[in-house]
């Protein structure tokens, strides 16, 4: 199983797993904190709003200055969320689901330990529970939804493991039996959702078939010539 698989379905699950950087291509960054930026003085910039944001890709925590354009609000909210990035030696490129780029000044950098990919041939029930946690912090579930989609996700997560651990399927027909085992799933989740869990949940998936997308491309573009 390639790291860019495991990217896309723990995109969909949880915190994503990918290499080292810089790297020459985007990658998907978590957004793990954002706090208003103070200068050497202490004080903020009370005429331009800047942010300190947190952003965890593969291994490492950047830490990288946000100037909020005139009119925008927002960003002080985008903890949790999960964004393509392109990082270079001192900037952050960032890319929103529209395909509109902002490159940010990387002001810390800090190497954090390595995380195992999951062996999906062992342990189908990581996915499982990592899945079953976002969900529940994105969509504010109450126990008795937690409890009403467990079968579903248990389902999703065997049949995620069996697409990931065979060697027969290219990368492609791995990518896009997920993203269908994935849609299979939402849609019996749905009866237990809100019409305000189900939207988000929406979105959250036309922000992911973006990421598919591009590392779709990535590894059509990295496969080795006939």
């Amino acid at each position: 199983m390639t790291k860019s698989l495991c990217v896309f379905l723990l995109c969909l699950a949880a915190v994503p797993l990918l290499g080292q950087t810089p790297s020459a291509q985007y990658q998907v960054g978590a957004i793990m904190k954002v706090s208003l930026h103070h200068d050497t003085s202490g004080a903020a910039n009370a005429h331009v709003p800047q942010y300190d944001v947190s952003v965890k890709v593969a291994d490492t925590m950047y830490v990288v200055l946000y100037t909020q354009p005139s009119g925008s609000t927002g960003v002080q909210f985008a903890a949790g969320l999960q964004k393509l990035v392109l990082v270079g030696t001192d900037t952050i490129t960032f890319n929103d689901v529209l395909g509109r780029s902002t490159v940010v000044p990387i002001l810390q950098r800090q190497a954090l330990p390595s995380q195992p990919v999951i062996d999906w041939s062992k342990a189908p029930s990581q996915y499982f529970s990592m899945k079953l946690q976002n969900l529940s912090d994105k969509l504010n579930l109450t126990p008795e939804q937690q409890t009403k989609i467990r079968p579903s996700l248990s389902q999703e997560a065997g049949e995620a493991g069996q697409v990931m651990g065979n060697p027969v399927l290219s990368k492609e027909d791995q990518f896009n039996r997920v993203e269908k085992i994935v849609q299979s799933s939402d849609k019996k989740l749905r009866p237990f959702l809100s019409p305000d869990q189900w939207n988000t949940l929406q979105a959250m998936r036309q922000d992911q078939k973006l990421e598919l997308k591009t590392l779709t491309e990535n590894e059509r573009n990295n496969a080795p010539p006939k």
